[in-house]
């Protein structure tokens, strides 16, 4: 009798042992692929200037090279969630690390523009596929303290964006046998990163691939749930409001304060420091207080910081930089909240509400430009005055998208609670 009570002790203990590995293995691929998912996404500063002069691309042509990232991203939205459903999301996401070494190795090998462009265009498209997979990964993973887990992932991606024009000056500048690497060296050894999680998901397994189809969350489905369109805007909103200050601050506080560039530099910097902080240190509070009441509270927060810093001119200025730490948290909030109420479909959710984004985010920024060039024509487009009014009302829509995001939470949890499904 005491022998089988040891052998089933053991069994147990083998058997916590095998699953703590699995989980390591699990997040070992997360963490890793938002490493290289911000490194591939943010090397490409100090690598432009190189590019355009190797090339010798007019201003034209390289806004078309750059706007790949997003045509790629949509093309991605558009099949990731039917590869996840017909190989498995292990299949999935190893073949978006591998595409994104493939890349690299097409691009150190271009010499022309017309390959390199393509072989441009096929590393977004990876790139597309990875940011579901990782989403869809940890909404399946993720089923304890998911609100907390989501931060900190999105923490490891600010974290290798932060670092990754750093590392790719300073991989462009090394000598490999007597060759300087250069700006395609630095493309085929920084993707090549890539093979770090791909490791990590061979040896690991994930939860939901063998659910059966008819188990399976439609479309049709979540198309019927205001509350997959209320998250949709939320998420737009959000994101727009996030990714226009990395493009509109440093050209704000330059022309409308006269700021030097490595002043107004400094504090985009700030900006993003807090936006990592809030993700790392604000998450669990988002597992505490619910992802819907997080949500309003986060994005409420970052557009009264950016009204503040706008009210408050020069001397308020680094109300920009804490407000990021409002905004970080919409994107993973938003991605917890789907793995909570669509367990079933959240790669379906998923691809749904950040395609849906991709779309709204490349309207938005576009709008802004609108805003900036309409209010400074009716205050004088040739007048410093209107320039600042343009680009004080620019910055302000920016804040209003936070606005909007805000009370987009607010429907959505007087429509959850009405039903008893606030999460």
């Amino acid at each position: 009798m005491e022998e089988l009570i040891l052998n089933q002790q053991a069994g147990t203990q083998g058997n916590k042992r095998k699953s703590n590995k699995l989980y390591a293995m699990q997040l070992a691929t997360i963490f890793l692929g938002f490493i290289v998912f911000g490194i591939s996404e943010n090397i490409k500063g100090p690598a432009i200037p190189r590019i355009q002069f190797d090339f010798n691309l007019d201003e034209k042509q390289l806004g078309t090279l750059l706007s790949l990232n997003a045509l790629g991203y949509l093309i991605a939205c558009s099949f990731t969630a039917i590869l996840v459903r017909k190989w498995g999301i292990k299949a999935v996401s190893i073949i978006s690390f591998a595409s994104m070494i493939l890349s690299g190795v097409f691009i150190y090998m271009s010499h022309n523009y017309p390959l390199f462009a393509s072989s441009y265009f096929f590393m977004y498209i990876g790139n597309g596929m990875l940011e579901i997979a990782l989403a869809i990964l940890g909404a399946r993973i993720f089923v304890k303290n998911t609100g907390t887990m989501m931060n900190l992932s999105h923490f490891f991606y600010g974290l290798s964006s932060t670092v990754a024009p750093l590392l790719a000056t300073g991989v462009m500048s090394l000598s490999v046998f007597g060759h300087v690497l250069d700006w395609r060296g630095m493309y085929l050894v920084m993707l090549s990163l890539c093979l770090l999680p791909i490791i990590a998901a061979l040896r690991s397994k994930f939860p939901g691939d063998d659910l059966p189809h008819e188990d399976r969350t439609s479309l049709k489905t979540l198309t019927r749930d205001p509350a997959i369109w209320l998250m949709v805007l939320i998420l737009s909103f959000g994101v727009v409001s996030e990714l226009a200050v990395g493009g509109w601050l440093v050209n704000f506080l330059e022309k409308a304060y006269t700021w030097d560039t490595v002043k107004a530099s400094g504090l985009l910097s700030a900006f993003f420091l807090t936006f990592s902080l809030g993700r790392l240190l604000l998450g669990p509070l988002t597992d505490r207080i619910g992802f819907v009441l997080s949500l309003i509270i986060f994005s409420a927060f970052s557009a009264v910081c950016t009204f503040i810093a706008l009210a408050g001119g020069e001397g308020l200025a680094i109300f920009f930089a804490i407000s990021g730490a409002g905004i970080a948290m919409i994107y993973p909030t938003v991605m917890a909240f789907i793995a909570r109420r669509y367990p079933n479909g959240s790669d379906t959710a998923i691809t749904f509400t950040v395609t849906l984004m991709g779309v709204g985010s490349v309207i938005g920024n576009y709008v802004i430009g609108w805003v900036i060039e309409g209010v400074k024509n009716m205050y004088g487009s040739t007048t410093q005055l209107g320039l600042l009014r343009g680009l004080q009302a620019g910055y302000g829509f920016i804040g209003l998208c936070a606005v909007i995001c805000a009370a987009s939470g607010v429907v959505l949890y007087v429509y959850l609670k009405r039903r008893q499904e606030l999460i």
